[in-house]
């Protein structure tokens, strides 16, 4: 692997998410420098600039602005760009407004950078990372979104809360689309083994609701955050972290990140953009992971991959 303090990454997109990224890598990754990209190169420097300050205090990491050439030589790129989404607003909605952000900046990505890695977080995260993969013509695994990370560390959270159990000690995923159509997969989470089951309520009809009630909360948690603050950028610079660093270590992470789908999981899915468990190391995603499901589970994925088939095929249509 090569020496981490030779590791430069790019992030496109200085807002809110962008800089708590760069905030983020800044105090817990190990890389020599972190450039932000951004068509107001006022608020890029700034915000660089307002990292830097506070690196005396921790590692020293060169934080600065720069252009789209940055990426020529980058370790990671990162794409926040696009314009936030609005209460009451979904992700799907949102993306007729940044489907032509992602395009002009995967461009520009490929006008510097040979075979680049790129982690896409804009909304709508899935059909972003789609377009973005076929604009630059990368393999499939160099192309990651976010995805459902975020969404299943809202999941273990509230699992946590509930069972009172550290979520450390919690593993379960949500899978598809990183939005409307997510699918909780109940059937394989478990607290440190043993099934999710033992520790909810011991009647079927109450146990069900209390499903239900979680699963709808990791699914709004997005929302909700927005309605009492106006955006939602920690819990993903966070969930990006995890990502970047199982990259920069080679570390071989099992996430549940999204990728333009090949035949891993059968003809009903490939083609798609959706999140399954994936090992994420150095080379970006180096396979997927096929975990276990019951048929519902398997034909709710299936329809999350449909809907956003869909809507992707409708963007494309536009052009």
């Amino acid at each position: 692997m090569a020496n981490e303090t030779s590791n430069k990454i790019v992030v496109i997109g200085a807002g809110n998410v962008g800089e708590t990224i760069c905030y983020t890598l800044m105090l817990r990754a190990q890389v020599g420098e972190i450039v932000l990209v951004d068509l107001n190169e006022d608020r890029a420097k700034g915000a660089a600039l307002d990292i830097s300050h506070g690196t005396a205090y921790y590692s020293q990491v060169r934080v600065r602005q720069g252009g789209y050439e940055e990426c020529a030589d980058a370790k990671i790129i990162i794409v926040t760009a696009g314009v936030p989404r609005k209460p009451g607003q979904t992700r799907l909605e949102l993306a007729k407004v940044n489907t032509g952000v992602a395009r002009s900046i995967a461009k520009n990505i490929m006008k510097y950078a040979k075979n680049p890695l790129i982690i896409v977080v804009s909304n709508p995260v899935d059909v972003n990372t789609y377009l973005i993969q076929k604009e630059t013509g990368l393999p499939k695994e160099r192309v990651i979104g976010t995805g459902t990370s975020l969404d299943t560390a809202r999941f273990r959270y509230l699992l946590g809360e509930r069972v009172k159990v550290d979520i450390r000690d919690i593993q379960g995923y949500i899978l598809g689309e990183h939005g409307d159509t997510q699918v909780p997969i109940w059937s394989s989470v478990n607290v440190a083994g043993e099934t999710i089951d033992h520790f909810l309520p011991a009647d079927e009809k109450e146990k069900e609701q209390v499903k239900e009630q979680i699963a709808m909360k990791a699914k709004t948690g997005g929302a909700d955050v927005i309605s009492l603050k106006g955006a939602t950028f920690d819990g993903i610079a966070m969930s990006t972290f995890r990502i970047v660093e199982s990259i920069l270590k080679n570390q071989n992470t099992v996430l549940p990140v999204a990728h333009v789908l090949g035949q891993e999981y059968g003809e009903s899915l490939e083609g798609s953009c959706i999140s399954i468990p994936c090992v994420v190391n150095e080379e970006g995603i180096a396979k997927t992971i096929k975990i276990t499901m019951t048929d519902e589970e398997r034909q709710q994925v299936e329809h999350s991959a449909e809907v956003l088939k869909a809507f992707i095929g409708d963007v494309m249509k536009e052009d």
